[in-house]
């Protein structure tokens, strides 16, 4: 009998073979292709009440991590941070480096490998639904951490409180949420997929 506090589980689905070693070459490509283009697409809704926006990027990051593992996940947001350099796929109108690394929102950008990686990581251990919130909780940290210390510089706020309340403590319950939502569906789909 196995004792898991929902933290580990031993069952494989067709959704866990994508992320592993084994599968295709086809598979993962289009595993990459698609959640850098869920990221992108995420970033087109948009809410600006403050410097930093309001977007559905995260599900996307923490997806790719989630359903890619980590390396793929990985991959697929360097993908979506190069695209960026050459098409206008950022939450914000501009393209390009200058644009990239010049945002206020460039921390988060730039953490979305790292985070998907963590959370991946993390993730291929601690599969249930209490090991997959955690997961993303995890490679949370790591997005808003880097996200709040580029903002706190680049916008040149008076105190790291401000970045931290306008960077982060905003973000925070609308996080947890994604992160719940994207727990669910992740585990349902494994679970629709004939997990064994």
């Amino acid at each position: 009998m196995q004792f898991t506090l929902g933290l580990r589980s031993s069952e494989v689905s067709p959704i866990d073979a994508i992320r592993s070693d084994s599968a295709s070459v086809t598979a993962q490509m289009l595993g990459i292709l698609g959640f850098a283009a869920l990221t992108a697409l995420g970033a087109q809704f948009r809410l600006y009440l403050w410097e930093v926006p309001f977007t559905l990027q995260t599900f996307a990051v923490y997806g790719s991590g989630l359903y890619l593992g980590w390396r793929n996940g990985l991959l697929a947001q360097g993908l979506y941070l190069l695209i960026g350099l050459f098409l206008p796929v950022y939450a914000g109108d501009g393209v390009g480096p200058a644009y990239l690394f010049g945002a206020v929102s460039a921390g988060y950008l730039l953490a979305y490998p790292l985070t998907a990686a963590a959370v991946g990581m993390l993730s291929k251990s601690f599969n249930g639904l209490t090991g997959t919130i955690l997961s993303m909780m995890v490679g949370s940290v790591i997005l808003f951490v880097l996200g709040v210390t580029w903002l706190h510089y680049v916008a040149d706020h008076a105190t790291w409180f401000e970045s931290i309340d306008k960077g982060w403590l905003r973000f925070a319950p609308v996080d947890l949420a994604k992160i719940i939502l994207v727990g669910l569906i992740y585990q349902g789909t494994r679970s629709l997929s004939g997990r064994k």
